[in-house]
């Protein structure tokens, strides 16, 4: 190769190098434009509403994604197996689905304690997971504070163990219907076993199976003063949430709590599960409306 040749290559070989550095530099720069969109523009959520089915329509012509219902009242209602027929018929032509459900157990059936219930539990367990599926719903929450509550001078260490025992029977029941069970931490207001994420996280970490997760309510982290850095800490573990104000477990907008530190930290694990308004109701219709103006809002800031 001549000298004249050997000048042509090299300038042939350094325009496509700064070529491929400049398109390089210019694939980067918009990654970290998209990243840095992503985290300013808000956190967008399924919402719900903890309450009967028969608001489905009112709830839909507000902009929610879902209910939430009760397992007594929906999927075993005292009324019997007739009566879960004509829920899931209006199911199918609500326009609505429901998501999750609250009440998993009543607080006559005891996890812990001198006397047990655990075969009674799982045989409820066992049918409201099935109709769940059935339902097309996703997970079911797992408080039951009165089942849990340890009685006065049971061993704490004890119950623990006693409950353990029950969940590592239950979860194989949620893997096999395809539902997840989220444990919910309970403020010491309801219940003296299992008031915090590090609680729950400890539970399912012994049960061990990915069907048993973890249900983050911002009304009981505020409650027990949680701070919004322990959502990050158990991000791997949260599969669904629940919200309403401090005080009087009022919804969004009734008294004007700011979520928004608990929405960021959301944001930050990337959390796109449902997050439903589990509150105490005054006027349904206005405070419902107003929550989810309230939640939608302080999402968009985040």
């Amino acid at each position: 190769m001549n000298l004249v040749e050997k000048q042509t290559s090299r300038r042939s070989f350094l325009k496509r190098t700064t070529g491929l550095v400049a398109g390089i530099a210019g694939a980067t720069t918009l990654v970290k434009g998209a990243l840095a969109g992503e985290m300013t523009a808000g956190l967008s959520l399924p919402l719900g509403v903890c309450t009967s089915y028969d608001k489905a329509g009112l709830l839909k012509s507000m902009g929610f994604s879902f209910v939430e219902e009760s397992v007594g009242r929906f999927l075993i209602p005292d009324a019997g197996d007739e009566q879960y027929e004509k829920n899931r018929v209006a199911l199918q032509s609500g326009g609505l689905p429901v998501r999750s459900y609250i009440y998993f157990f009543p607080g006559s059936l005891k996890s812990v304690g001198p006397d047990l219930h655990h075969e009674a539990i799982l045989k409820r367990a066992d049918l409201a997971l099935r109709r769940a599926k059935e339902c097309g719903s996703k997970n079911i929450v797992f408080g039951s504070g009165g089942s849990r509550a340890i009685p006065d001078g049971f061993d704490r260490a004890t119950a623990k163990a006693q409950h353990i025992t029950l969940c590592q029977k239950m979860a194989p029941l949620a893997e096999k219907h395809g539902v997840t069970l989220a444990v919910e931490p309970l403020n010491r207001g309801e219940t003296n076993f299992i008031n915090s994420l590090a609680d729950g996280v400890e539970i399912i970490q012994a049960v061990n199976n990915p069907w048993f997760k973890l249900q983050c309510d911002i009304y009981h982290m505020l409650k027990e003063d949680e701070k919004p850095e322990e959502i990050i800490k158990y991000a791997d573990f949260i599969t669904h949430c629940h919200i309403a104000e401090k005080q009087s477990r009022t919804a969004p907008g009734v008294k004007g709590d700011d979520f928004r530190p608990y929405f960021r930290a959301l944001k930050q694990i990337r959390y796109q599960g449902g997050l439903s308004l589990e509150c105490n109701w005054t006027d349904f219709d206005t405070e419902v409306a107003r929550g989810i103006e309230v939640v939608k809002k302080q999402l968009s800031e985040v």
